[in-house]
């Protein structure tokens, strides 16, 4: 079976005066399979809003293959475009509609029926704010909007980028659900988001793209597996033989650092052996656990991004990274 997207080798190339030559896609790969929510991340200038906006023909490559649904695309966009749904940047409305004007519109410009208009408000949940002014709207709810929009064909594809940006927490958890739902009905959907904690919990696969190339693809657990650190957390039954125990530990060649009641252990492989060290050491361990990595200490190494380059920060919660990638467009739905 086909995969519902898939790119070869993409590149595209910027010159300009004062920058010069610029590789924003350098032989980029992608593949998305049918019914998965895949998340697509990149920092600001990785090439990810670029290539987002290469599939959708409003950019022409200067070489790869891309494929929507089987058809090779920018030639197939028009057999396509009725099955493919998109926000790539945040659209803008005549803010003196209502929401249902809004996309009664876009429906009849689309030859899409009438009933379509009530079916996607009770999707994104604004059927009973359907009758008021865009203007009034939270930027959660004009968000909502966007995606209604671009729900409008029922499409196969669903592209968003940044959905959640600027939303606040019950916002993010809104469209989270709205997100699943959508997969679960049997849509594909790729989502372009900077807050990794949501990534980690929405998507099934992912793939991480920096200076114009894949660094990562995959299901989100094996992507993760791959980049463990083998971090181990060390706690003993004494808190004063922790001084003794990173001795014994580190003349034994371990690294590892030491805080006020435990140590915290790099690349250990095999966790057992610790235990046996100290225990010949007369030290006694309480904890011996594995520190599992998540998907923002992954994205941070691979990208190069993190504030000490090449070493994974092992935090407790996913933090939000970075802001959205903006290229200065006004943006809008796609295939609504």
């Amino acid at each position: 079976m086909p995969a519902v997207l898939e790119i070869e080798g993409l590149r595209k190339t910027y010159k300009s005066r004062r920058r010069g030559t610029r590789n924003a896609l350098d032989g980029f790969n992608m593949r998305v399979e049918a019914g998965q929510v895949h998340g697509f991340l990149g920092p600001n200038g990785s090439g990810k809003t670029t290539t987002l906006r290469t599939l959708l023909g409003l950019i022409r490559p200067d070489g790869g293959r891309m494929t929507i649904l089987g058809h090779e695309v920018p030639d197939a966009l028009p057999v396509v475009a009725g099955q493919v749904g998109a926000i790539v940047e945040s659209p803008q409305f005549f803010p003196h509609f209502t929401a249902r004007d809004t996309l009664s519109l876009l429906a009849s410009a689309g030859d899409v029926p009438s009933n379509r208009v009530d079916e996607v408000l009770e999707l994104v949940g604004l059927r009973e704010r359907a009758g008021e002014r865009v203007k009034t709207y939270s930027l959660g709810m004009k968000q909502r909007l966007a995606v209604a929009s671009a729900l409008l064909k029922d499409p196969k594809l669903l592209i968003l980028d940044e959905p959640a940006n600027g939303l606040d927490p019950g916002g993010i958890r809104e469209m989270r659900t709205l997100t699943r739902n959508l997969a679960e009905s049997g849509m594909t959907v790729v989502l372009s988001s900077h807050i990794l904690g949501e990534i980690q919990l929405i998507c099934d696969s992912v793939t991480i793209i920096s200076l114009g190339r894949r660094v990562a693809f995959g299901p989100v657990d094996e992507v993760l597996a791959q980049h463990s650190s083998g971090a181990v957390r060390v706690r003993l039954e004494a808190v004063t033989d922790l001084p003794a125990a990173a001795d014994a530990l580190t003349r034994s060649g371990i690294r590892l650092t030491g805080h006020a009641d435990h140590l915290m252990l790099a690349g250990v492989d095999k966790p057992a052996v610790v235990t046996r060290l100290l225990a010949e050491q007369g030290l006694y361990v309480s904890e011996l656990s594995p520190v599992a990595v998540d998907l923002e200490s992954v994205f941070l190494e691979l990208t190069a991004t993190a504030p000490v380059p090449g070493q994974h920060r092992q935090v407790d919660q996913s933090l939000k990274v970075g802001g959205a990638e903006q290229s200065g467009a006004t943006g809008g739905g796609w295939g609504a």
